[in-house]
Protein backbone atom coordinates (compact mmCIF):
# COMPACT_ATOMS: atom_id res chain seq x y z
CA UNK A 1 0.00 0.00 0.00
CA UNK A 2 2.73 2.50 0.92
CA UNK A 3 4.38 2.01 -2.48
CA UNK A 4 1.27 3.33 -4.24
CA UNK A 5 0.98 6.47 -2.14
CA UNK A 6 2.10 9.65 -3.84
CA UNK A 7 4.66 11.35 -1.62
CA UNK A 8 5.92 14.89 -1.59
CA UNK A 9 9.33 14.88 0.04
CA UNK A 10 10.64 17.89 1.99
CA UNK A 11 12.47 20.30 -0.32
CA UNK A 12 14.89 22.73 1.27
CA UNK A 13 16.19 24.29 -1.94
CA UNK A 14 15.68 28.02 -1.75
CA UNK A 15 16.81 28.74 -5.28
CA UNK A 16 14.40 31.10 -7.01
CA UNK A 17 12.20 31.64 -3.95
CA UNK A 18 11.18 35.14 -2.90
CA UNK A 19 11.01 35.60 0.87
CA UNK A 20 9.55 38.53 2.80
CA UNK A 21 10.69 39.09 6.38
CA UNK A 22 9.08 41.36 8.97
CA UNK A 23 11.19 42.02 12.06
CA UNK A 24 10.08 43.79 15.22
CA UNK A 25 12.64 46.20 16.66
CA UNK A 26 11.53 45.90 20.30
CA UNK A 27 14.14 43.82 22.19
CA UNK A 28 16.62 44.77 19.48
CA UNK A 29 19.60 42.52 20.38
CA UNK A 30 17.42 39.41 20.28
CA UNK A 31 15.67 40.51 17.09
CA UNK A 32 19.01 41.16 15.40
CA UNK A 33 20.14 37.67 16.44
CA UNK A 34 16.98 36.18 14.94
CA UNK A 35 17.46 38.21 11.75
CA UNK A 36 21.11 37.31 11.32
CA UNK A 37 20.48 33.59 11.84
CA UNK A 38 17.51 33.64 9.47
CA UNK A 39 19.40 35.46 6.72
CA UNK A 40 22.44 33.18 7.06
CA UNK A 41 20.26 30.07 6.79
CA UNK A 42 18.33 31.46 3.81
CA UNK A 43 21.66 32.04 2.05
CA UNK A 44 22.84 28.53 2.98
CA UNK A 45 19.64 27.11 1.47
CA UNK A 46 20.25 28.97 -1.80
CA UNK A 47 17.92 31.95 -1.48
CA UNK A 48 19.49 34.89 -3.29
CA UNK A 49 19.95 38.11 -1.31
CA UNK A 50 18.13 39.93 -4.13
CA UNK A 51 15.07 37.74 -3.47
CA UNK A 52 14.79 38.71 0.20
CA UNK A 53 12.89 41.77 1.41
CA UNK A 54 13.30 42.82 5.05
CA UNK A 55 10.95 45.31 6.70
CA UNK A 56 11.12 46.41 10.32
CA UNK A 57 8.32 47.52 12.63
CA UNK A 58 8.27 48.91 16.18
CA UNK A 59 7.04 45.74 17.93
CA UNK A 60 5.38 42.35 17.65
CA UNK A 61 1.86 43.78 17.43
CA UNK A 62 2.77 45.60 14.23
CA UNK A 63 4.21 42.53 12.48
CA UNK A 64 0.90 41.11 11.16
CA UNK A 65 -0.08 44.31 9.35
CA UNK A 66 3.15 44.40 7.34
CA UNK A 67 2.94 40.64 6.69
CA UNK A 68 -0.56 41.31 5.34
CA UNK A 69 0.72 44.03 3.01
CA UNK A 70 3.46 41.71 1.76
CA UNK A 71 0.96 38.88 1.24
CA UNK A 72 -1.40 41.19 -0.67
CA UNK A 73 1.42 42.15 -3.03
CA UNK A 74 1.66 38.54 -4.26
CA UNK A 75 5.42 39.08 -4.71
CA UNK A 76 6.53 36.45 -2.19
CA UNK A 77 6.58 32.65 -1.97
CA UNK A 78 6.77 32.70 1.84
CA UNK A 79 6.94 35.16 4.72
CA UNK A 80 8.83 35.19 8.02
CA UNK A 81 7.86 36.94 11.26
CA UNK A 82 10.73 37.79 13.64
CA UNK A 83 10.43 39.29 17.11
CA UNK A 84 10.79 38.79 20.83
CA UNK A 85 8.16 39.18 23.51
CA UNK A 86 9.74 38.82 26.94
CA UNK A 87 7.57 38.48 30.04
CA UNK A 88 7.39 41.51 32.28
CA UNK A 89 5.42 42.19 35.42
CA UNK A 90 2.11 43.03 33.73
CA UNK A 91 -0.54 41.33 31.62
CA UNK A 92 0.90 43.04 28.54
CA UNK A 93 3.05 39.96 27.78
CA UNK A 94 -0.02 37.76 27.32
CA UNK A 95 -1.80 40.34 25.21
CA UNK A 96 1.13 40.89 22.85
CA UNK A 97 1.98 37.18 22.62
CA UNK A 98 -1.57 36.07 21.91
CA UNK A 99 -2.53 38.85 19.52
CA UNK A 100 0.67 38.80 17.48
CA UNK A 101 0.57 35.01 17.23
CA UNK A 102 -3.05 35.00 16.11
CA UNK A 103 -2.40 37.77 13.60
CA UNK A 104 0.60 36.00 12.08
CA UNK A 105 -1.34 32.74 11.73
CA UNK A 106 -4.31 34.50 10.19
CA UNK A 107 -2.18 36.04 7.42
CA UNK A 108 -1.11 32.64 6.14
CA UNK A 109 -4.65 31.32 6.13
CA UNK A 110 -6.33 34.44 4.76
CA UNK A 111 -3.82 34.97 1.94
CA UNK A 112 -2.85 31.37 1.18
CA UNK A 113 0.87 31.93 1.80
CA UNK A 114 3.28 30.09 4.09
CA UNK A 115 4.31 32.16 7.12
CA UNK A 116 7.08 31.07 9.48
CA UNK A 117 6.44 32.50 12.93
CA UNK A 118 9.68 33.18 14.80
CA UNK A 119 8.34 35.64 17.33
CA UNK A 120 9.88 34.32 20.52
CA UNK A 121 7.83 34.37 23.71
CA UNK A 122 10.09 33.83 26.70
CA UNK A 123 10.16 34.32 30.44
CA UNK A 124 13.39 36.36 30.41
CA UNK A 125 16.21 37.79 28.30
CA UNK A 126 18.45 34.78 28.90
CA UNK A 127 15.91 32.35 27.43
CA UNK A 128 15.49 34.59 24.38
CA UNK A 129 19.24 34.83 23.83
CA UNK A 130 19.62 31.06 24.06
CA UNK A 131 16.85 30.45 21.51
CA UNK A 132 17.41 33.26 19.00
CA UNK A 133 19.99 31.57 16.76
CA UNK A 134 18.14 28.27 16.37
CA UNK A 135 14.72 29.91 16.04
CA UNK A 136 15.96 32.33 13.36
CA UNK A 137 17.55 29.52 11.35
CA UNK A 138 14.49 27.32 11.85
CA UNK A 139 12.23 30.08 10.49
CA UNK A 140 14.29 30.14 7.29
CA UNK A 141 14.01 26.36 6.89
CA UNK A 142 10.26 26.44 7.55
CA UNK A 143 9.73 29.24 5.01
CA UNK A 144 11.69 27.44 2.28
CA UNK A 145 10.20 23.99 2.91
CA UNK A 146 6.64 25.31 3.10
CA UNK A 147 7.05 27.50 0.00
CA UNK A 148 8.21 24.46 -1.96
CA UNK A 149 5.45 22.25 -0.55
CA UNK A 150 2.86 24.92 -1.33
CA UNK A 151 4.11 25.13 -4.94
CA UNK A 152 4.14 21.34 -5.31
CA UNK A 153 0.58 21.01 -4.06
CA UNK A 154 -0.66 23.78 -6.32
CA UNK A 155 1.20 22.10 -9.18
Amino acid sequence: MLEAIQRIEPNLSGQGLKIGIVMARFNTPVCHGLRDACLAELARLGVSAQDVTLATVPGALEVPLVLQTMAQSERFDALVALGAVIRGETYHFELVSNESGAGVSRIGLDFDIPVANAILTTENDEQAEVRMQEKGADAARVAVEMANLHKALRG
